[in-house]
């Protein structure tokens, strides 16, 4: 007969009650506790998600509107000055543009105008031009009618005048030249010339009108029977000053001069 090994029951006992200790823990009352969960699809999770987020940011916004306006800053009233200041805006630009539409046409008026004085003025000019003329005319046949034909002398300067023009340095002058007595009816042919003194740097100088290049040049040829006229200009150093200015008036053929007379500038 088979007889067990010393220790075998104690052994097999041992076994037995692990095994019972161990059902125990997972039957019993100190067991693991098992949850229960009920599946949810997961398009309702993120759908529920989203309506969690949605009602968290609409909660947040009113926070924030209902904090600003218990601060004292409500969005409608400034979004209501804010409408007004740009009415006020495209008003104050409406009448801009008008003020300046109105300030464009004074300034073109005031242009006509101006265009219009100028214009005027040219006339009166023109006019006191032609009413000099008309007395210089005058004079020269009242001066022939007048004159006595034994006495007077052949060629004579009845006018002559010199005065300062509009650009620096340039001058204008005007000479009146008469035929009279044995000349009168015949042809005078010659030239004039002008003599100007001046000062400049504190020295003196004589220039004369034309140059010596030109002493035949157009402006200063005479050729006439009873008068002529002779309006022209000479130019000379802006920084000179003008003392006087000689006209003389040459025969042809001649050196010396038939007739001279001279005028003092200021």
């Amino acid at each position: 007969m088979h007889r067990p090994p010393p220790g075998g029951f104690l052994f097999q006992a041992d076994e037995m009650a692990n095994r019972l200790w161990k059902l125990r823990q997972r039957f019993g009352i100190a067991a693991p506790k098992v949850l229960v969960r009920t599946h949810v699809p997961w398009y309702l999770r993120w759908f529920g998600i989203a309506v969690m987020l949605a009602v968290s940011a609409t909660l947040a916004a009113w926070m924030y509107d209902a904090g600003r306006r218990f601060a004292g800053f409500d969005r409608s009233e400034v979004e209501q000055e804010l409408s007004a200041a740009r009415s006020e805006l495209a008003k104050l630009r409406s009448e801009l543009a008008s003020l300046r539409a109105i300030a464009n046409a004074a300034d073109s008026k005031v242009s006509i105008e101006r265009t219009a004085q100028q214009k005027v003025s040219q006339q009166a000019r023109s006019l006191e031009q032609d009413n000099a003329r008309l007395r210089e005319e005058l004079a020269i046949f009242e001066s022939m009618l007048s004159s006595d034909t034994a006495g007077a002398a052949p060629l004579s300067v009845l006018r002559f005048k010199v005065e300062p023009d509009t650009l620096p340095g340039e001058y204008r002058y005007r000479v009146l030249l008469l035929a009279s007595g044995p000349r009168r009816g015949r042809e005078f042919v010659g030239r004039l010339e002008l003599v100007v003194n001046l000062t400049e740097a504190g020295g003196s100088a004589m220039i004369k009108v034309p140059g010596q290049g030109e002493p035949d040049a157009a402006p200063f040829r005479l050729g006439f029977k009873h008068f002529q006229r002779i309006d022209g200009t000479f130019r000379v150093s802006p920084k000179a000053k003008v003392a006087s200015v000689q006209v003389r008036v040459y025969e042809a053929g001649s050196v010396e001069p038939k007739v001279t007379q001279s005028v003092t500038l200021d």
